[in-house]
Formats: structure tokens, C-alpha cells, sequence
């Protein structure tokens, strides 16, 4: 079998049909459903459960007018939980060392901070642009130089996390590939 280090990453496909697809909704089947039992089996207690830890994790260290991200953050996390558990099924590949999976989830997550951010606390986020006791004469060179850092930073922070995962599974390839050899 002569196939390179990168192949790992690529999506594995059957017939033509990638089978990313069925993989990514085969987690959907692990979710509760509802349904109008008062007494739950030991899966949908698990996962309930599960759900209330994550939550209380997540909107602990928030104050109440937070708690309106719940959902979308509990499900997030969900998600998240459930795509990165992808990664230990035969055959199939951890989505998010895709840099297209990280910055179609870094981006509305970025532009819904900065965008609230703006509209509850305007000043305090420009404030950020031009930091305390700067000379006048650098003040337009620092507000641009500070608004390309704010606007590219979920590029780098996309491209940071696919190269650290990818960095990780290349070398637990290349330890497996070595231990096969010796």
C-alpha cells in the first residue's frame, strides 16, 4: 500500500459518494429524541445529563444577560463533541482538520462577538483599536494596523487549529509508521 502521510486527510469516498456525509450524520442518531415517556431509558438520561453538564459549564462564568447564548453555544459544543468523536471510527477522518469545517465556524462565531460586542458597548470596543498613552502621530497608523489584526484574526486562528490538528496527526502517523517498521 503506497500511500502518502496526507492521505489521511482526504475524505474517504464510496461509488463517488463521500462518505463524510453519512458520517457526520450518523451522530445525529446519538441526540435525544423526544418523545412523551415519563420514564427515560439509560441512553436518554446519559445524554440528557451530558447536555446539563455542558451547559452549567459553559454559562457559569457568565452573567445572566449571557445566558440567552445557551443554546447556541451548548450546541456548538455538542457538535463539536460529536465531529471530533468522528475521528476514532475506522475509515473516516476528524472533519475539523479541514481549514473549510474551522473557518465556516470561526467566522459567524467571530462576526457575532464583534457585532454585539459593537452594539452594546461601542466605545469599549473601539477602545481596543488604539491602546492607552499612544503619540499622536501614530494614532492612524495604529488604528489601521489594529483593525487588519482584528479582521484577519479568524483566518490566523482558522489556520492555527488546522495546523496544530493536522501537526497532531501526522506525527501519531508517522510514530505508527516508524513502530511498524522497527
Amino acid at each position: 500500500m503506497n500511500m502518502s502521510f496526507f492521505d489521511q486527510f482526504s475524505s474517504p469516498s464510496f461509488l463517488g459518494i463521500p462518505l463524510i456525509l453519512i458520517s457526520m450524520t450518523f451522530p445525529a442518531l446519538l441526540l435525544p429524541s423526544l418523545d412523551n415517556r415519563w420514564i427515560t431509558n439509560r441512553l436518554s438520561t446519559l445524554q440528557l445529563w451530558l447536555i446539563n453538564l455542558i451547559t452549567k459549564q459553559l454559562m457559569t462564568p457568565l452573567n445572566k444577560k449571557g445566558h440567552k447564548w445557551a443554546l447556541i453555544l451548548t450546541s456548538l459544543m455538542v457538535f463539536l463533541l460529536l465531529i471530533n468523536l468522528l475521528g476514532l471510527l475506522p475509515y473516516t477522518f476528524t472533519p475539523t482538520t479541514q481549514l473549510s469545517m474551522n473557518l465556516a465556524l470561526a467566522f459567524p462565531l467571530w462576526m457575532a462577538t464583534l457585532l454585539t460586542g459593537l452594539r452594546n458597548q461601542p466605545s469599549a470596543s473601539l477602545a481596543h483599536l488604539l491602546p492607552e498613552g499612544t503619540p499622536t502621530l501614530l494614532i492612524p497608523a495604529l488604528i489601521l494596523i489594529e483593525t487588519t489584526s482584528l479582521l484577519i484574526r479568524p483566518l490566523a486562528l482558522g489556520v492555527r487549529l488546522t495546523a496544530n490538528l493536522t501537526a497532531g496527526h501526522l506525527l501519531i502517523q508517522l510514530i505508527s509508521t516508524a513502530t511498524t517498521t522497527l
